[in-house]
């Protein structure tokens, strides 16, 4: 066994626990895939500042004593009196039917995983397939009336041993569907805990889809999370990515744009303390022209904390008349905080437009003054500083009635780390 791999033995005998139903079989090959090729390390240029070494410590102890804590079913019902949305509660990896609503919302099915599950080509997917207990599919039509969102909740529970739990919803959007939706990270517990999330994601022609995912994950544990999303002709998709909490969170996102006038726009803001790493990955294909991406992502980083921003926008042969732009910019309220930031262009077609660039910069001193000149303490002015770069992001949040919930969530964190919580 390496430091990057998981026994054999112990797996399969926890793959083998999960039944025999309709996933057995995806399950099984995800299981040889996984032994062959263990998990990604920071040899891989990927994942070259994150060690998921955390995980593999945590995965292991968890293989020797597998547990399933009780739902902490007070933490989700709060979640759900503050967000009024249509409701699917996946709780410790189970679908929660009695906090679920969003089967009986019109225009959407939702229905289980089945054995035509696909395989996913990521290296942490085939982790998430194997030991996967139960999956959704959910699918929108044009006769979903979108006056409220689909809520997506995932939230876990430990308790004193170490807890690991798999999610996987697949997502599709009927020709001329619209919908937002919000994917809510929340977790509890005093045990170590990872949580390994994909969401896939499919628009047909014309669909529209607005979508926020907010990760205020406990500070103790680690996360890995991916939603790929394709669009056909004519589909929209706007993302904004918020994390706020975790120990450790990797977010992955790939967006493919497979037909022509078809438009994405993602954005996101990471908030980190003392201690946290909080990565984010993002790619865009433009895969036919015209077509156009835009993605803003904005970072606040304090005490010894650390972030990660890869945007890559590949343009590829025939993709003419692609309109890429990508720009990452950065908050370091700490002389110990890190920020890797790479932001990439890769470019097979003519007649393209692309633009990319990143800044790292600490609180602006004219504007301090500004503020100070106006008798405003200079502490007071460093937090209007801080939260003006924030709300630029939360005010290109796609859903307008979760702008006022979003803010005071931000507001909250940085009021943890400038009053010393968790900076």
């Amino acid at each position: 066994m390496t430091p990057d791999s998981l026994p054999a033995d112990e797996l399969e005998r926890v793959v083998r626990s999960l039944g025999e139903g309709p996933l057995a079989g995806p399950r099984a090959s995800a299981l040889e895939r996984f032994k062959s090729r263990g998990f990604p390390t920071t040899r891989n240029e990927d994942w070259k500042y994150t060690d998921l070494a955390p995980v593999v410590d945590i995965s292991n102890r968890w293989l020797e004593a597998p547990d399933t804590p009780a739902v902490d079913e007070h933490a989700i019902r709060a979640i759900q009196e503050t967000i009024d949305a249509h409701w699917l509660v996946i709780a410790n990896g189970v679908t929660l039917d009695g906090r679920s609503t969003l089967a009986s919302a019109p225009g959407v099915e939702v229905a289980a995983l089945d054995a035509d599950t696909s395989a996913l080509d990521f290296p942490l997917a085939d982790f998430n397939l194997a030991l996967l207990r139960e999956g959704v599919k959910i699918r929108v039509s044009d006769r979903f009336d979108d006056d409220k969102p689909i809520g997506l909740l995932l939230f876990d529970a430990t308790g004193a041993s170490p807890v690991v739990s798999q999610a996987r919803i697949d997502l599709e959007l009927a020709p001329g569907a619209t919908a937002a939706f919000i994917e809510y990270h929340g977790s509890s517990g005093e045990g170590a805990h990872y949580a390994n999330v994909h969401v896939n994601m499919a628009l047909d022609a014309a669909a529209e889809v607005r979508y926020l995912r907010l990760q205020e994950r406990d500070l103790s544990h680690t996360m890995t999370a991916r939603l790929n999303v394709s669009l056909a002709q004519g589909a929209r998709f706007r993302h904004d990515g918020v994390d706020l909490g975790a120990r450790m969170a990797r977010n992955d996102l790939q967006v493919d744009l497979e037909g022509r006038d078809a438009h994405a726009e993602f954005n996101g803001l990471y908030i980190a303390g003392d201690g946290q790493h909080l990565d984010n990955h993002t790619r865009v294909d433009h895969r036919v022209g015209p077509a156009e991406s835009r993605q803003e992502y904005r970072g606040i980083l304090g005490g010894h904390s650390r972030a990660v921003w890869n945007g890559k926008a590949i343009v590829h042969a025939g993709a003419d008349g692609t309109d890429a732009a990508q720009a990452n910019h950065n908050l370091l309220l700490s002389d110990h905080a890190e920020i890797d930031a790479k932001p990439e262009l890769e470019i097979y077609a003519d007649e393209v437009k692309c633009a990319h660039g990143t800044t790292v910069g600490q609180l602006d001193d004219a504007a301090l003054f500004y503020l100070q000149s106006r008798g405003i303490d200079r502490e007071r002015a460093e937090r209007i500083v801080t939260r003006a770069f924030a709300a630029t992001i939360v005010g290109k949040s796609p859903i307008e009635s979760l702008h006022e919930m979003l803010g005071e969530r931000v507001e909250r964190r940085l009021r943890q780390m400038t009053s010393g919580a968790s900076s």
